[in-house]
């Protein structure tokens, strides 16, 4: 096995990505890709595949790979030329290397690509490069099996809750008059009367280790990751405290629907105040969810949120949201089937920690030899 010293730029050139406003777009199922990844479809690419990509500023440190052509956006940076590099390597490399550059120069708001070039490492020849893609490989593809089973059985209770409490046809309806849209027996209802929102904030003589979730950490219906830190040492915003079955919404630009619900979680787990924590009190947290998650709520968080550049909504907003909300029979006959399906969704989560925890563990000792494949 040889390894070669060099640059950074010896083993593959990375460029600024470009401009593409949101009122330019047209729909396609090319993706645009930004700091953070995947954040939209375009009709048109602007780099072909296989594509690394990674943030320039914003999200730095994550590393993109992609198996279709692609338009990265000005917020990121991606591979114009592997030079010989294999490109899944490539990205496995370029997150090891991410991870010191971080580390060395952690009060550095941004990537600068010149500097990376610049940078020393060791890089193995074609044949390991492959062997190293291989097995890390192996987790990323049990992760992404995971992600897309959770996806499926979320997607089918969220059918469930559609068929019953929106298109109304929960059992018995064929017996149940309906009258203007609301059938005998519900009530629409302001959420405030079914749930209480950010109900408990950490005090701040609290003294201990927390595990912390910020708004970055949400994507839509789950948890990617969590931070540990001893209190002192958090961030200011990481206060408000979380309890099983409890909701999280992002307040800022609703329509990317941060949003997850909590499910047994570690007693130290504390969410930044920039969530909604939405605690039910009457009804199950099954329910609510899907309540809060609909594309109608979405659209009322839109129309409520204020500011230009980053529009938000507040607690109160939440409080005041209508909820269409059925006979208490109906809720506890819905949760009895979508509460084993969200506890099923976690156990897949969690198998996904321990994956990604093994996989990053492992990167760095392939990556210097210190392992051999």
């Amino acid at each position: 096995m040889t390894w070669r010293d060099c640059r950074l730029g010896d083993v593959l050139t990375l460029k600024r990505g470009h401009d593409l406003p949101s009122d330019s777009r047209h729909d396609g199922d090319v993706p645009v890709v930004s700091s953070s990844g995947i954040t939209g479809y375009h009709s048109e690419a602007k780099a072909s595949a296989p594509g690394v990509v990674t943030g320039r500023y914003g999200t730095v440190g994550e590393v993109f790979y992609l198996e279709q052509d692609y338009w990265p956006l000005n917020t990121a940076l991606y591979v114009v030329d592997f030079k010989g590099t294999y490109p899944k390597f490539a990205a496995y490399f370029l997150r090891n290397v991410l991870r010191d550059y971080q580390s060395d120069k952690a009060a550095v708001p941004g990537v600068d690509r010149n500097v990376l070039h610049e940078i020393k490492v060791r890089a193995p020849e074609p044949t390991t490069q492959m062997q190293i893609a291989d097995v890390l490989s192996a987790y990323d593809d049990l992760i992404e099996n995971n992600r897309r089973r959770m996806e499926l059985l979320e997607e089918s209770a969220r059918l469930l809750y559609q068929a019953w409490f929106v298109r109304l046809r929960f059992p018995g309806h064929e017996h149940v008059r309906i009258t203007h849209g609301i059938p005998e027996g519900w009530e629409k209802k302001r959420l405030d009367a079914i749930a209480e929102v950010n109900r408990a904030t950490l005090p701040s003589s609290y003294d201990g280790e927390i595990e912390y979730v910020d708004i970055a950490s949400v994507v839509p219906g789950q948890i990617t990751e969590t931070t540990t830190f001893a209190f002192q040492d958090a961030p200011s915003r990481a206060r408000r405290v979380v309890r099983h079955g409890d909701i999280i919404w992002s307040c800022v630009r609703p329509n990317r629907r941060s949003h997850a619900v909590i499910w047994k979680p570690a007693d130290n787990l504390i969410v930044s105040t920039g969530f909604a924590v939405i605690t039910p009190t009457g009804a199950p947290s099954t329910f609510i969810y899907f309540a809060t998650t609909t594309d109608a709520f979405v659209g009322y968080l839109e129309n409520h949120a204020r500011g230009a550049a980053y529009p938000a909504v507040v607690a109160a907003d939440f409080e005041r949201a209508e909820i269409l909300v059925p006979p208490k029979r109906l809720l506890e006959l819905f949760d009895e089937i979508a509460e084993p399906t969200f506890s099923q969704m976690n156990n897949l989560r969690q198998q996904n920690q321990k994956l990604r925890a093994a996989r990053d563990l492992l990167l760095p000792r392939l990556m210097s030899g210190e392992i051999a494949v």
